[in-house]
């Protein structure tokens, strides 16, 4: 992919320095390190891991595209971004201890880590009780980040509260998440795949920042609004193209198990599309491999032969396209400065290239 303009460029890496930073600080202030070196250790290698930094840009560019032209951008909206980053390990340290997972952006899960500081035969317990505990840890330093934010104690608050509400709203996302990988795949509905990927994905991926930047800034309500529905219908593509990449990528490329999602079972847009819309045998051989305990990987080149033969990629990837449209026929009518108007535009559109190399590797028209 092609680099990002330099304003971005040094934006993500004043993110980065701002993370390492913070990492330092709560050496100081927390001392993490004197309950335990490898807590420590492993909470800052963990947040420190090579990141698109998506959602602390995203922040920064609606803080700024709000602003007025002329005011100095204090250097604390980069140290408040990466609480949105902080959230976002946080998720990803629970996420992976309910999926299972062993690997996170190419390296081990962080339950994975902490499963080996002490010699027991419940290692495995005892890596995700630790894992837990530190998700946790994360949660109130993402919290510790926000506040270190310079603004008008008013808005600031306000932007807190949406804040630890969309922490609350991707919670019930997993907890939605968890009870579909239970219930039968017949039971499960289009619109509760939506809403799942509403409260899991899109509020704290793309919402939650936009809107926190934009009230931090002084923005209308009438922008709040439309970049909240904005950040949903970005979120809902967003976690589209992640499971079409689960499917139908590898695994050095998405830094996970690519049989992850499907031995959960995940009630994914491409599972419910061809559950609907497959008949008499090819619907019993879906099922029959879609409910596998343990899935091959030839399981998973059978279902996607299945997924193409169904018209699911196709139809998931129109899906995305269509909340795309609509994403920048509302971006172009927002009260936000034009330069970061385009900006956002650019970097929603880098975010997307995934799915377009998908579309034409299988000769699909979106």
């Amino acid at each position: 992919m092609l680099p990002y303009s330099p304003m971005i460029e040094e934006a993500k890496r004043q993110i980065d320095r701002s993370l390492e930073h913070f990492m330092s600080q709560i050496k100081r202030d927390y001392k993490l390190h004197l309950v335990n070196p490898i807590l420590y250790k492993s909470i800052r290698e963990f947040s420190l891991r090579r990141g698109k930094r998506i959602r602390p840009l995203l922040l920064i560019l609606s803080y700024k595209g709000y602003c007025p032209a002329r005011k100095r951008i204090s250097s604390s909206l980069y140290h408040a971004s990466t609480c949105i980053e902080l959230l976002h390990n946080f998720m990803l340290i629970h996420d992976d201890i309910i999926d299972q997972s062993h690997l996170r952006r190419g390296k081990p899960t962080l339950h994975k880590i902490l499963g080996k500081i002490v010699r027991t035969k419940r290692r495995e317990k005892l890596g995700y009780d630790l894992g837990i505990i530190a998700g946790d840890i994360v949660y109130a330093l993402a919290i510790d980040a926000f506040l270190s934010i310079r603004e008008a104690p008013q808005r600031k608050e306000r932007a807190l509260k949406y804040f630890i509400q969309t922490a609350a709203f991707t919670a019930m996302g997993e907890f939605v998440d968890t009870l579909h990988g239970v219930e039968n795949i017949s039971k499960i509905k289009e619109k509760d795949v939506f809403l799942n990927y509403t409260l899991k994905t899109a509020r704290y991926t793309f919402d939650c920042p936009l809107v926190v930047g934009a009230i931090l800034a002084g923005a209308n309500e009438d922008d709040i609004r439309k970049l909240s529905e904005l950040g949903v219908l970005i979120g809902q593509a967003f976690q589209i193209q992640d499971d079409i990449i689960g499917i139908f990528d590898s695994q050095k490329n998405i830094g996970k198990s690519i049989l992850s999602d499907l031995a959960e079972s995940k009630k994914t847009l491409l599972v419910c599309h061809a559950y609907r819309t497959l008949h008499s045998s090819q619907k019993r051989l879906f099922i029959k491999l879609f409910n596998k305990p343990q899935k091959t990987y030839q399981d998973l080149l059978a279902i996607r032969k299945i997924f193409l033969c169904a018209g699911s990629l196709h139809y998931s990837l129109r899906q995305i396209q269509k909340r795309l449209d609509a994403t920048f026929t509302i971006l172009q009518h927002l009260k936000i400065r034009n330069k970061y108007r385009e900006i956002i535009k650019d970097v929603i559109l880098r975010l997307f290239k995934h799915s377009e190399g998908i579309a034409q590797r299988h000769h699909l028209a979106i």
